[in-house]
């Protein structure tokens, strides 16, 4: 009976569940080739390499295991259009002087059913409750949708009040979710509110706004608050439903949009595996803004939208080059319904199921083309394809100077 050939994301796969995570060292040499080139650093900005046997890498592990101990690790893969397979990761484990969470990304060449070279890029933090300081609550939603098996996860912490930056990193990096939102009430009513993804700090969240508008209105009751952010101040409202469930909407901060270069979509599309003919010319490419930068692509067609598997490492270091925060991929359903997509590698996260600022940002960029009459409704479907099943209701008022209203329920993950 002939043997089904691995996938080289199969191989991958196997090779973080057995051997990088610590379970099986020894079965090192039934993923990696003889030789195996470790670049340290993502491919373009390598700052050390070093050759491997399976043998050496099943050692390293081991010491790692001395060191440390026993650790947790949990990661997503994706297939790029080069052959090589992207892999983002969380590992939590104990160091020295305490937990640790290592956030990484890598990026692997599979040749023969083996691994033969890899990029690895990793970020370690000190865990989330250094002791003697403890460790604040934090609380877990799925924004836009009811259902906490949908919708975007988010981390909230209601009263961030002492923390340092280091400190909300590394709770944002424990947690793992693509942002937390950390509450700073003040003495003079005011709530500021900071996003920390588990790699750096963004200036705002629309998922997370939701996500954490509904817990404070769990707690404290529906009404209107505004969270003065790092873009700017953003009211939101919560309400209850006659079922039970909760709503709320946020505004953004005044949407504006810029012209996208040839150079960076040229550069765009390489990294996505897009040509121009993929495009739909009726929702011309700009870089949209509603508290993030955000450029947005139309695809021509739902099948084009759905078949997403790009190139994480190029797309990261373009996008942390020119300061964007997400991709928004979008496909026009109807004159009022939208399918979107959102990449989120400088996150460290390979796809948001649904973006709140990116949904602004893109209400803004339609009601400058003209592309839906004033004022509009829009619903934004995401998440559809990476099985988080999102839904996003967006305001466009007539007033060029106003800013977008998105909507969605929120619920707590058990």
């Amino acid at each position: 009976m002939p043997t089904l050939q691995r996938t080289a994301e199969d191989v991958v796969r196997e090779f973080l569940a057995d051997v990088r995570s610590g379970r099986h060292p020894e079965r090192a040499a039934l993923v990696l080739a003889d030789r195996v080139v470790a670049h340290q650093g993502r491919p373009g900005a390598e700052h050390g390499v070093v050759v491997r046997t399976p043998a050496g890498y099943a050692d390293h592990v081991r010491e790692m295991l001395a060191v440390s101990g026993p650790w947790e690790l949990r990661w997503e893969t994706a297939t790029l259009p080069s052959g090589n397979v992207a892999a983002t990761w969380t590992q939590h484990g104990t160091g020295r002087d305490g937990p640790v969470v290592e956030h990484g990304l890598a990026t692997y060449r599979v040749r023969g059913d083996r691994v033969t070279e890899y990029w690895v890029d990793a970020d370690r933090h000190p865990g989330p409750c250094p002791a003697p300081a403890g460790c604040p609550e934090v609380l877990r939603y799925a924004a836009f949708s009811a259902d906490p098996g949908g919708g975007n996860p988010a981390g909230i912490v209601l009263d961030a009040r002492g923390l340092t930056d280091e400190r909300m990193l590394a709770i944002a990096a424990g947690v793992g979710y693509s942002e937390t939102a950390f509450l700073v009430p003040g003495d003079d009513g005011r709530l500021a509110v900071r996003y920390w993804s588990p790699r750096a700090e963004v200036a705002f969240c629309g998922h997370a706004t939701i996500a954490a508008a509904v817990a404070l209105a769990e707690g404290h009751g529906p009404g209107r608050r505004v969270f003065e952010t790092a873009a700017g101040p953003v009211p939101v409202t919560t309400e209850r439903a006659p079922d039970g469930s909760w709503r709320a909407t946020l505004t953004s901060v005044p949407p504006r949009t810029v012209p996208l270069a040839d150079a960076d979509l040229a550069a765009l599309l390489a990294a996505l595996g897009w040509s121009a003919a993929d495009l739909d010319p009726a929702l011309p490419p700009r870089v949209a803004y509603a508290g993030n930068w955000h450029p947005v692509l139309a695809a021509a067609t739902r099948a084009r939208l759905a078949d997403l598997d790009y190139d994480v490492p190029a797309l990261g270091a373009l996008m942390s080059a020119r300061g964007w925060t997400t991709v928004a991929l979008v496909w026009r359903e109807s004159g009022s319904v939208l399918v979107a997509r959102d990449p989120f590698p400088p996150g460290g996260v390979v796809e948001d199921p649904a973006t709140g600022a990116a949904a602004a940002a893109l209400g803004g960029h339609l009601r400058e083309l003209g592309a839906v009459p004033l004022p509009a409704t829009l619903t934004v479907r995401q998440g559809e394809d990476m099985g988080r099943p999102s839904v996003l209701v967006v305001d466009v008022p007539a007033d060029p100077g106003s800013g977008i209203r998105v909507s969605g329920t929120a619920v707590p993950i058990p």
